[in-house]
């Protein structure tokens, strides 16, 4: 193995959902659960997690790409593993921490992040690619805040970034409506940095991440910091709020209504 091109020695539950390889000084994690359209339970959360937080301490690494294998970018929680489980994986404030610790990583980090969203971004998916400070989707990607529709409330941060990127009004429309949006009208709405088609859109990423890498690192780093400080300071009040709103939902009748009618495929009736 040369000494430019090493695979990540990630713990062993990351071998079966999440890949990670470093070449040139760039970083390239892929979700790969394609049997679950790239959902991630707490395990993989977790292990995403620890990629990013290792990477903070790593000097040999100047970008970051997250991607998704297959025809998803990360469709969000993994809520039929968590039905598997029957409430026992873990409890909701441990979720919440864990998802919230991968947004934080991002924010964080001191090298930029560029999110390459192919087909859907969904849920906390969606806020992981909000999150990155590049992000970069094809022609047939959307981006949706499903959480409503199965009786929960956004996390992840989003509350925040998109609010911060969009607006209240369209914020409050993608929330409480649980609507697609499609990944052009996302970017002409300024949420994402570009749209491409299909074909182009991993060459294109790459050609960003090789700029970025064979940049001044101390320079984008202070960039990239001084641009999080003015347009995220709501972000670590939303996580905290996601939280204790989230942990109170996940304990709900209409959180265990939403779940049954999305797993059976019929629509919910909340409230009953």
């Amino acid at each position: 193995m040369s000494a430019r091109r090493q695979l990540s020695t990630i713990p062993a539950i990351a071998s079966g959902g999440l890949r990670v390889v470093t070449e040139d000084g760039i970083r390239r994690v892929t979700i790969d659960r394609q049997d679950r359209m790239n959902a991630l339970d707490l395990a993989h959360m977790t292990a995403l997690g620890d990629v990013l937080t290792d990477t903070a301490t790593d000097p040999s690494v100047r970008v970051i790409v997250i991607s998704g294998a297959g025809r998803a970018f990360c469709t969000g929680a993994d809520l039929a593993a968590a039905a598997a489980a029957g409430g026992r994986e873990a409890a909701p404030e441990v979720v919440m921490d864990s998802a919230a610790r991968v947004i934080r990583a991002v924010v964080d980090l001191p090298v930029p992040v560029i999110a390459q969203v192919g087909g859907a971004a969904v849920g906390v998916g969606a806020s992981i690619a909000l999150t990155a400070d590049l992000t970069y989707a094809s022609e047939d990607a959307y981006l949706l805040l499903a959480f409503v529709n199965i009786g929960l409330m956004p996390d992840g941060g989003s509350s925040a970034l998109i609010a911060a990127s969009i607006g209240r009004a369209r914020a409050t429309r993608m929330a409480l409506l649980g609507e697609r949006l499609p990944a052009l009208q996302a970017a002409s709405e300024g949420l994402i940095a570009g749209v491409l088609p299909a074909e182009g859109l991993a060459a294109h990423v790459d050609a960003v991440a090789v700029r970025l890498a064979r940049g001044p690192r101390r320079a984008i780093e202070l960039t990239k910091r001084a641009l999080t400080q003015s347009t995220l300071t709501a972000l670590d009040g939303a996580l905290d709020r996601e939280k204790t709103g989230q942990s109170e939902l996940l304990h709900s009748p209409d959180f265990l209504e939403g779940v049954t009618a999305m797993l059976t495929k019929r629509p919910p009736n909340f409230g009953a």
